[in-house]
């Protein structure tokens, strides 16, 4: 069996001088026929491990149905056959925008500390997964060397008890690998966030010296490690396409390693937060303000693109590590090809009120949470209605991230949650209203994890509006869909379907023509979210979506009613470019 172990200062590898060149690369962000083809990028790029967050949510979905937890040993063994070792960050929160910060839906308590009621999930959580893990460890011949504790912990709160929970237990169900953790290079960080028998690593983008500096006045003894080295960033919707220059952070990351520190270039892979993945932040520096959902693509600007191609980055950066590596990376793998462009027509199409008209419907006085119809994403459908008559007064309606507003079946408008009140009169006995919510994603990063989605509540005046009903829509799976059935609000969201011929496996980028927010799938396959507001312009098509032959289309439009088509595309375009530093935080 092999060892990896923190002495004298150092990392020691089957008691040899080891320094870690590590790329974060998510086995939920890529597919898994994907993955060697990754980690052999990882490889060719000169580093000679990887890391991986694990989403909670993702693998509890419902709590206590455990899904696809084997999923991660299959990818740590994968990365072992290509010569990789493994760091893993377990959480329980990850951030990573995703959605939730990694932290599933269900828990409505207080989070990320000592609570009973928290811990005691955490607990069943980790008994189901550690174990997993832990038979991963270099030391029952895995390849994991490393596990975290927590994630950025010093930029939420300073529960050293539940910090000392979580590693106590980690210990307990078999890490024997050294433990960590990671904050952002500041004293409100780095006192909050670490343990004092745990090695203190941090994360930032630029300044390593000034960052090690900080770091070492705390923890003098421990080895240099930036955990994440910020290469790109991530996008808003609505904002600019954020890139940072090639050259620029090849010069920073080797100044990373003329420290003599370890480092995980963040990303090295991005992948894809393909179907209603994608997390959320908040604006302000309390990060409390609007909200500002991240898109599909997980691009992040990093030196191996979404699809698996290197970049200018990637070049720069192998320049880099081969010097630190001590000998010639891998040659770089071949792609598949991309699948012709060419545009789609989507010709059959059904109303999405229709569709939703055969679903249960849950009655409550108030407007239930997302929450509380145990949906975690997706779309539900509200009604109520106004008593009348009655003269105009403000209807004001909260709301989590989006709705569509419908009174008596005539589409009013899109609201958010800082839409201004519309003034509304009833002019006979009652006035129906229709709300269809959608979820653009919850917080990951900041005060506000384990927010709620939905409508919270609709006034009219000063009165509460009761008596509601509530049909919800899972985006996870649409087959079984009524198609042909007609339209009966042609002014709705509409559903729209085609398909598309393949012959070889193929990669694709898919763009909507003619509509302006919803969704898209290929075979049953959620891609994500698409949106005028940019700046992303294109999905993310990978090739084990696609079967020969015939594939199916299908795009949900929310927002405009004239007929939509799909463009088959060989480039994915932004639409701008940003300063990556604008968001640089204490964040990952």
């Amino acid at each position: 069996m092999s060892k990896f172990e923190i002495v004298g200062g150092g990392f020691l590898r089957d008691d040899v001088e080891h320094r870690v060149l590590s790329g974060a690369m998510h086995y939920f962000r890529v597919m898994p026929e994907q993955w060697r083809h990754r980690l052999r990028m990882l490889r060719a790029m000169g580093l000679n491990c990887v890391e991986t967050y694990v989403p909670w949510n993702l693998h509890e979905p419902r709590r206590g149905e455990f899904t696809a937890v084997p999923q991660l040993a299959r990818f740590l063994a994968c990365a072992a056959e290509e010569g990789l070792d493994a760091i893993v960050r377990p959480g329980p929160y990850i951030c990573a925008e995703w959605d939730n910060g990694g932290l599933p839906f269900w828990l409505t308590g207080p989070v990320r500390c000592s609570h009973p009621a928290f811990l005691e999930a955490v607990d069943a959580w980790f008994d189901v997964l550690i174990p997993v893990l832990a038979a991963h460890q270099v030391t029952r011949g895995g390849n994991v060397i490393m596990v975290q504790v927590e994630n950025e912990y010093g930029s939420y709160g300073s529960d050293r008890e539940y910090l000392r929970h979580l590693a106590d237990g980690l210990r307990a169900r078999g890490i024997e690998v050294p433990l960590f953790t990671s904050d952002g290079p500041t004293d409100l960080m780095l006192t909050g966030g670490t343990l004092p028998d745990v090695l203190a690593t941090v994360n930032f983008g630029t300044d390593p010296e000034a960052a090690f500096t900080t770091l070492r006045g705390y923890r003098p003894g421990d080895p240099l490690f930036c955990m994440e080295f910020w290469c790109g960033w991530f996008d808003h919707w609505g904002a600019e396409h954020v890139t940072r220059d090639a050259d620029e952070a090849a010069a920073v990351l080797r100044r990373i390693l003329e420290t003599g520190a370890s480092v995980n270039i963040y990303m090295a892979h991005g992948g894809t937060s393909f179907g209603t993945w994608a997390g959320a932040n908040r604006a302000g520096p309390l990060h409390s303000g609007a909200l500002q959902p991240d898109v599909t693509s997980y691009d992040y600007d990093a030196p191996i693109d979404e699809r698996g191609a290197p970049t200018r980055k990637f070049w720069r950066f192998r320049e880099v590590l081969r010097d630190y590596l001590g000998s010639e990376p891998p040659p770089v793998p071949d792609l598949p090809p991309l699948l012709e462009a060419r545009p789609v027509e989507l010709p059959e199409t059904l109303g999405l009120f229709d569709v939703m008209a055969d679903l249960p419907r849950v009655e409550s006085p108030m407007p239930p949470s997302f929450e509380e119809l145990g949906l975690g994403q997706g779309l539900v459908l509200y009604r109520c209605a106004l008593p009348g008559p009655r003269t105009g007064y403000p209807l004001k309606i909260m709301v989590a991230d989006r709705a569509h507003l419908f009174i008596e079946g005539a589409f009013v408008g899109v609201l958010d949650e800082n839409s201004d009140d519309l003034t509304v009169s009833v002019a006979g006995e009652r006035a129906e209203i229709a709300l269809l919510a959608e979820s653009m994603g919850r917080v990951n990063y900041g005060p506000l994890a384990g927010e709620r989605k939905g409508v919270a509540g609709v006034l009219h005046g000063q009165q509460y509006v009761h008596g509601f009903t509530a049909s919800m829509l899972c985006l996870d799976d649409i087959s079984g869909l009524p198609w042909g059935r007609p339209r009966s609000i042609p002014d709705g969201p509409v559903f729209s379907r085609g398909w598309i011929e393949a012959g070889e496996p193929c990669d694709a980028y898919l763009a909507v023509r003619g509509g302006g927010k919803g969704y898209l799938w290929v075979n049953g396959f959620l891609l994500g979210r698409y949106w005028t507001a940019g700046p992303q312009e294109t999905l993310y098509m990978p090739w084990p979506v696609l079967r020969p032959g015939r594939n199916e289309i299908v795009v949900l439009e929310l927002d405009e009613t004239s007929a939509v088509a799909v463009e088959i595309r060989t480039d994915a375009p932004g639409s701008g470019r940003g300063d990556w530093r604008l968001g640089n935080r204490a964040q990952g």
